[in-house]
């Protein structure tokens, strides 16, 4: 066996392993949402990753890998790789297009998930399935291509995104703040002079155990994103991960401390998945130092995002733009920062941040290709809102709502005993 025959082989089995564990993290998502979403809900949850995971999959197997991947036609789309056939050679790999694809195929569902906690506890079953194949066919695969691909017109630019802080989580997070403006908050959120009322989660233990899942998977989503198993940034990748995630979670316990003179657990959680938001893009490009930094700005943006959307009045149950679009975006711009150059050239760019002697450049063009996906994830999902809301509602109805979606809609509640499950059950079919 020659060495590139063993490299390739080592890759393969490093970036499948990688796959699976962002796989996992649909298990995060689950347990984090259905923890922070009330037990009447629980279910509907754990539908909606079925139908992130399920539809997702095929949707980008059919046609979304070709549009994200596929040969580039004026820096805008890709125009073959449907079903994984057709012309693929620009994509120059020492792995096989079908690992590549498996790779990519974690992210996008990871995409569509964050989008799943914004209009929790009264979205429309179909019409979450007909989003899930819009972003997943549509929106997610076009912004990708743009940054991500061979031909793409912000990669062309020189963008860096390395692991997805803009192409994932400003996209997801910016789309699920226009879901959740459609779709309107849950019954009881708000009284009516405009001041939020507290929805307890229902289960914290549960919902931080879907954090961990989530930030352990994180490793496999930036350090897989090196795409082999050789490359010498997997362990800077993986130890500011971990720092960055750390740092926002430590913020948070001393802000929240400072500003509601307890450590409040949900905005710890939170802050710490900010922390790992905001180190996605520039994982392999920036210090140590500078990963602790920015994962406590995002930790604290976090908090005051949070505070923002319920003072206007906007129901964001499990804190999806806060934590993504929020830290997707100062992520995105901090690479324009901290980018060094001897970093970025063991990751195989040489690029360098404003504080490194980059100037402006850089950040410019991050900023550029941020607004360019806030807009377009942004609006294409409230366009897609609109339309499905002509095919089906978008809500469920009150009587749904309030009686919760998992018996309401999927007809079995999360936790019951026997006789609670007969007359729940009753219930649902004296509606029908």
């Amino acid at each position: 066996m020659d060495l590139n025959t063993l490299a390739s082989g080592l890759d393969t089995i490093w970036v499948v392993l990688s796959a699976a564990m962002i796989l996992l993290m649909e298990g995060g998502f689950a347990l984090l949402e259905a923890g922070f979403v009330r037990q009447k809900n629980a279910v509907s949850i754990i539908m909606k990753v079925f139908v992130d995971i399920t539809f997702g999959a095929l949707i980008f197997f059919f046609f979304g890998f070709a549009l994200m991947y596929g040969k580039d036609a004026a820096g805008l789309i890709g125009t073959s790789g449907f079903m994984m056939g057709g012309d693929l050679t620009h994509i120059n790999l020492t792995i096989t297009h079908d690992t590549y694809w498996l790779f990519q195929c974690a992210f996008v569902i990871a995409v569509i998930s964050i989008v799943s906690g914004a209009v929790a506890e009264r979205i429309n079953f179909h019409a979450y399935i007909l989003f899930t194949i819009a972003m997943t066919g549509l929106i997610y695969p076009v912004a990708g291509h743009w940054i991500w691909a061979v031909g793409g017109w912000l990669g062309s630019l020189g963008m860096i995104d390395f692991a997805g802080s803009a192409v994932i989580h400003a996209l997801g997070g910016f789309s699920a703040l226009a879901a959740a403006i459609v779709i309107g908050p849950r019954i009881g959120k708000f009284s009516e002079n405009g001041t939020a009322n507290i929805v307890p989660p229902s289960n914290l233990p549960l919902a931080s155990v879907g954090a961990f899942i989530l930030w352990f998977g994180w490793f496999g989503f930036n350090s897989g994103s090196t795409l082999s198993a050789t490359n010498g940034s997997i362990g800077h990748i993986a130890v500011t991960t971990m720092l960055s995630a750390a740092s926002g979670g430590a913020a948070c316990i001393l802000f929240t401390m400072l500003r509601y003179r307890k450590a409040d657990p949900p905005m710890v959680i939170n802050g710490s998945l900010a922390g790992l938001v905001g180190i996605t893009a520039g994982c392999a490009f920036v210090s140590d130092a500078a990963a602790i930094l920015i994962g406590a700005v995002c930790g604290i943006a976090m908090v005051f995002a949070t505070e923002f959307l319920e003072s206007k009045r906007i129901d964001d149950p499990v804190g999806a733009f806060a934590v993504h679009g929020v830290s997707g975006s100062i992520g995105t711009l901090a690479v324009g920062l901290f980018a060094q150059p001897e970093l970025a050239g063991k990751a195989g760019q040489g690029y360098s941040g404003l504080f490194y002697g980059g100037g402006v450049s850089l950040l410019g063009i991050q900023a550029l290709g941020l607004i360019t996906v806030i807009v377009w994830g942004f609006a294409t999902t409230w366009i897609a809102f609109k339309l499905i809301n002509r095919l089906v509602p978008v809500r469920v109805s009150r009587d749904e709502e309030l009686v919760g979606l998992d018996v309401g809609i999927h007809g079995v509640p999360a936790y019951s005993q026997e006789h609670d499950f007969i007359e729940l059950t009753q219930l649902t079919l004296d509606k029908r």
